[in-house]
């Protein structure tokens, strides 16, 4: 009865059936297997890893450059094809060289000429490497190669212009520079190649020379009273010169006047000849009208202006003269 009284007995009962039913389990999520990724990230970081090793261990060579692969500190090969190459990783090395010319700026240097002259030389050479495995071997790098060719450089360049006076060095007219280069690089070599340093010299050249300031002045001084010197010589050369030829001059004229004047007495000599033959031969034809000429001839020689004669009237001298004829 109580039941049937309570309105909210019929919701009760639907709720109890409902507690009653079983629930339902929830659902496990099963856990991730990262076994079957392990090994393809392995093989991709081990592929990725041996492509940065590989990549690490390719070295170009360049037109106008040595490589030199060396294995612990030995050298195992010298490159100069240009291409790509490959290294053994982690046991050997790469070192480049140049292959092309470099310049080498020389330290002043202060030498004694011949005449006990002391100049400061400043000079620069132009080199090369030619056998990088011989560099090397002798002189461990450029710098020490360079070291070793400055020293040999600067003992020639001491013994040549030692023989030298300072005049012959400085004098561009009488200046042996030009062949004096060539044989400081041609001595330079000899040595650098006696050695085996693997080195060439091209070309050495003087570029300037210059006088310690302390006796700057009295240099300039002297080549001062040397070129007065020698601009006096040159005067005195030519001024006698001068002389000679004038002397000559005046010998070769008067000789020309000699042939000249010998000559021409020759030739007015065979002329009168010539003339008192001619004479002769007209004057033979009339022994008298030459007889006339010959007075008249006279007169015009011994009378003048104020010419006095005095000879006798009857003479025939004054007869031809007052125009008397007979």
């Amino acid at each position: 009865m109580a039941d049937n009284k309570n309105p909210f007995s019929s919701l009760e009962a639907k709720f109890k059936t409902v507690e009653n039913k079983p629930s339902k389990a929830p659902k496990e999520k099963k856990p991730m297997d990262y076994k079957k990724y392990t090994k393809p990230f392995i093989a991709i970081f081990l592929v990725f890893v041996l492509f940065i090793i590989a990549l690490a261990n390719i070295y170009v060579v360049k037109e106008g450059e040595f490589k030199v692969i060396r294995q612990f500190g030995e050298i195992k090969g010298i490159k100069d094809t240009p291409g790509l190459h490959m290294k053994i990783p982690f046991l050997q090395s790469v070192t480049t060289i140049p292959k092309y010319q470099m310049n080498y700026k020389l330290s002043e240097a202060e030498i004694n000429t011949k005449d006990k002259r002391r100049i400061i030389i400043d000079n620069y050479a132009v080199w090369r490497v030619v056998n990088p495995k011989e560099m090397i071997s002798s002189a461990g790098t450029l710098v020490g190669a360079g070291s070793r060719m400055e020293e040999f450089i600067y003992s020639v360049v001491r013994s040549e212009l030692g023989q030298l006076e300072y005049s012959e060095i400085i004098n561009d007219e009488n200046s042996s520079r030009g062949s004096l280069n060539d044989q400081i690089t041609s001595h330079v070599n000899e040595l650098l190649k006696k050695d085996n340093y693997g080195i060439e010299v091209i070309d050495v050249r003087i570029k300037r020379t210059d006088l310690p300031q302390e006796n700057e002045q009295s240099v300039y001084n002297e080549m001062i009273s040397e070129r007065q010197s020698i601009a006096q010589k040159f005067l005195s050369t030519g001024d006698a010169d001068k002389r000679r030829i004038e002397a000559d001059t005046d010998r070769e004229v008067r000789e020309m006047l000699a042939t000249a004047n010998k000559d021409a007495a020759m030739i007015k000599a065979d002329g009168e000849a010539e003339a008192a033959q001619i004479y002769n031969d007209s004057f033979s034809k009339d022994p008298e009208f030459y007889s006339l000429y010959r007075t008249l001839e006279s007169y015009k020689k011994t009378i003048g202006e104020d010419t006095m004669i005095i000879i006798p009237s009857d003479s025939p001298y004054a007869k031809i003269l007052s125009g008397y004829l007979e």
